[in-house]
Formats: structure tokens, sequence, C-alpha cells
């Protein structure tokens, strides 16, 4: 059996989990670059039989799985596997699994948010920046104590991130379709309605995740809703709201900031308008990505993995027998 593991930029996965379990059954492979296209991903991934995903950084549709002669098994890891054609693969006898959400690496995503809130508020990169030109003071901050922190999306993440904001002392309030006062409440956060949380947020964080209730959730009037001195931060997906409306607000002043973590097209082509914009804080798609997220993910990818080989494939998603 051939495996490939798929979009280690870094080669971290063989550095973060204990690949020993798979050896002399499996010959692994680590793919470290993306591919961007069905053509190419057919071509690179053709023969092998077993795949392990990083994430939704390659997205499996049917006209890639109906490319792939020899692949007999996907693991994603990871919880989400919108990504993938799980009924084609079904259709194809390909079995497909995921990985539990489990372990020290599952507050990244709350930790990176905080770390772009910061960002922003002290425009800590760009002092950064400027202090190794030699420049001194170049920005006057925000306190955030005081300050009201938007939340659209109140599960797991958008309720840690309340935490946060709890420890900045700020006054929360948040909004999704189907919040309700009770649940709102029960996270020391007050529910409003969606026009209110844009209209009164200085900071508004997306925490929703993405389906095709939720795509396109943040408009160009949500944006105009926004005060001038508010800033947006996404390390959710780029789908949630309009990036050229967002790009058109950056640009012209209409908001004070953004903090992204997550873009329409990934990795963001050099050429992107939104690398020039100065009144952003961008990382590459880091939110999980930390040592112990990526351990967790492996880990228990190589279960799967081993479970596959010996006839028991285990963490089956929807659509699988």
């Amino acid at each position: 059996m051939k495996i490939a593991v798929l979009d280690d930029y870094l080669g971290l996965s063989q550095q973060v989990a204990d690949w020993r379990p798979l050896a002399g059954r499996a010959e692994i492979r680590v793919i470290d670059r993306p591919l961007p296209t069905v053509a190419e991903a057919a071509k690179t991934l053709a023969e092998f039989e077993i795949i392990c995903t990083l994430r939704e950084r390659t997205p499996f549709p049917a006209e890639l799985i109906r490319a792939l002669p020899n692949l007999r098994y996907l693991c994603v890891t990871g919880k989400r596997f919108d990504t993938v054609d799980v009924a084609a693969a079904a259709s194809r006898g390909i079995v497909v699994s995921n990985t539990p959400v489990t372990g020290a690496g599952s507050g990244a995503v709350v930790e990176l948010t905080s770390g772009l809130i910061l960002a922003l508020v002290r425009n800590i990169a760009a002092e950064d920046r400027l202090m190794r030109e030699g420049g001194w003071q170049n920005f006057a901050g925000t306190t955030l104590r005081g300050k009201t922190l938007g939340i659209l999306g109140l599960g797991a993440l958008g309720t840690g991130v309340a935490r946060i904001g709890a420890a900045f002392g700020m006054e929360m309030i948040a909004w999704s379709p189907n919040l309700t006062v009770e649940r709102a409440g029960t996270a020391g956060v007050r529910r409003v309605d969606k026009a209110v949380l844009f209209e009164q947020s200085d900071i508004l964080s997306l925490h929703l995740a993405l389906a095709p209730s939720t795509a396109g959730i943040v408009g160009a009037a949500d944006l105009e809703r926004m005060k001038p001195s508010a800033c947006l931060v996404n390390t959710a997906r780029a789908g949630l709201l309009d990036e050229n409306a967002l790009i058109a607000a950056l640009r012209e002043r209409r908001i004070a900031g953004a903090g992204l973590d997550v873009f329409s097209t990934e990795p963001l082509p050099a050429e992107h308008e939104i690398r020039q914009l100065p009144n952003t804080v961008l990382t590459p798609h880091l939110g999980y990505f930390t040592r112990e997220m990526l351990a967790t993910y492996y880990r228990d990818a190589i279960e799967n993995i081993e479970a596959f080989l010996d006839g028991k494939p285990i963490r089956l998603v929807s659509g699988n027998a």
C-alpha cells in the first residue's frame, strides 16, 4: 500500500506523530506542496491507495475522486469533510474517515483570534516592522477594556473567544441564525439582532461554520453598518463574507481594520490586493496550525489507517456503510 500525506508544507507530519505502527505495512510519501487543480492532483496522486489530508487544503470533488484509479481509503484530518464528495467516494467503494477534534491543540483557533485582535488594536505588526527600520512609536493603540466584542456564531469557538473578551474586560454581544437568549446568557453574552451586532461591535469576530445557509452571511450592507473605528476578525471561513466588499471597506477606510486568517483562494496569490492593504493583519490559515493540534490530527489518522489496513475501518463519515 502507498500512502500520500498531503499538504504538509513544513514536513511536520513525520515529526509530531509516530508513524512506526505503519512500518512494513505501507509506504508513506509526504506531499509538501499545494495541488491547486484537479488535473495536478490527479496526476500526483494516481498511484496511491490511501490518502491522508491536512484539513480542507486539498478538496476532493467527484471529478478528482473519479480520476484516482487506485484510491481505496481517504482519511480526512479534522472533523469537517464538506470539501469531500462522500457520495462519489462511496459509489466507487472508497472508504472515508475523519478525526475528532480533541487534545491539547483544540484551543488553537481561539488563541490565534485573540492574537489577531491584539495585533490590530495595538498595531503590533506595523510597529515591529517600523522598529526594525529605525522608527519609534508610530501609532496610538486602542484599549479593549470597556469596548464591545461582537461574536458571529456562539458555538465552541465563539464561546472560547467570549471568555477571552471577558478577560479583557469587554462587553460581549452575539448573533447567529439559531442563537437563543438563553444560550447566549449561559456563555455570558448578550444576544442581539444581526443589525445591532454590526452597529455596536468595536471588534467583530466570525465563528460560524460554512454551510449553504451561512455562505455570504456577511455582505456589503452588513459592513456598511460597522463603525469607522471597528475591526473585523475572521479565523473561520472566507466564504462567510463578501471578500470584495470587505476589501472595498478597508481600502476606503470605512472600517478601521481586519485580522484575517482565511481567504477565498489559498494559498493567497502573491499579487492579491489584500496583501497590499495597510490596515490588515494577515496570517496564512494558521488557526489550527500548531504542533499540538497537528500531533492530535496525525495520531488519530494513524489509528484510522491502521484500522483500515486491519479491515475494520473506524470513524466513518456519513455516506459510508
